[in-house]
């Protein structure tokens, strides 16, 4: 089952502190990209909360150089966001500070038609795959967003899920890490609940990778990988349960 924003357009906000640049931009994507529709302009990062509360973006497109508080400053507000950025930018140095914000991509002034077409198309790509697909039960895949697209993992060889920032780190048995800019949270819901546990606000872990379980300073599980993965109290009797169930099921 794939989610996609079928004719819906997606909803934008455009944050700069110049006028001709937020009115320049606006008029470009109204022309040439009818997939967004700009539901807002914001000339601060304290008018951009208000919009993002008000209107409930999908994208916003954002600035960096602004006066008091700039784009990044307007990111780190946010622990979690449920909105995407393209960051708008006459300056090239803050590329790889805005992609380690999350950034889907970062657009130079002037605007070029054809790489503003380019980061709309990524949105929209990333949008149809709704955060993280649900489970295939046939064939017990899940597919993730990538840098280039998407990726299909084998939910059975997930080893274990931590959460680090607005990241989700996922460990593959026999696979390279995979980092996802989503919340441990969407994982949560998407996963089999038979077999996947939350252990702790930063972890997830597949009951079948566990190598032992202690009590000793505090409860924990060492895992196949080597790592050691604490569980909080209150988990505890779930996760016990939840191991029992799965031991009489096999």
């Amino acid at each position: 089952m794939v989610i996609t924003t079928g004719d819906k357009k997606l909803r934008a906000i455009i944050v700069d502190d110049e006028l001709h640049g937020r009115e320049n931009l606006k008029q470009i994507i109204e022309l040439y990209c009818p997939e967004i529709e700009i539901c807002g302009l914001a000339d601060s990062v304290l008018q951009a909360n208000e919009l993002v509360i008000v209107k409930n973006p999908d994208v916003v497109f954002l600035d960096i150089n602004m006066p008091i508080l700039d784009g990044f400053d307007f990111l780190a507000g946010y622990e979690k966001r449920n909105f995407m950025v393209i960051f708008v930018s006459a300056y090239e140095e803050f590329g790889i500070k805005a992609i380690k914000a999350g950034a889907v991509d970062y657009l130079l002034k002037p605007i070029s038609i054809k790489e503003l077409k380019q980061s709309v198309k990524k949105l929209i790509s990333l949008k149809d795959k709704s955060v993280i697909q649900p489970i295939d039960e046939e064939n017990d895949k899940l597919i993730i967003p990538s840098s280039q697209g998407f990726e299909v993992i084998n939910i059975g060889k997930i080893v274990r899920l931590e959460a680090e920032g607005s990241y989700t780190i996922i460990v593959i048995m026999g696979e390279k890490n995979k980092i996802i800019s989503r919340t441990l949270k969407d994982f949560e819901e998407t996963l089999p609940q038979a077999i996947f546990i939350r252990t702790h606000k930063s972890h997830i872990i597949n009951i079948k990778y566990i190598k032992d379980y202690s009590k000793l300073n505090g409860y924990h599980v060492n895992m196949i990988d080597g790592s050691k993965v604490e569980i909080s109290r209150r988990k505890a009797t779930e996760f016990l349960q939840k191991v029992k169930a799965y031991l009489k099921s096999i």
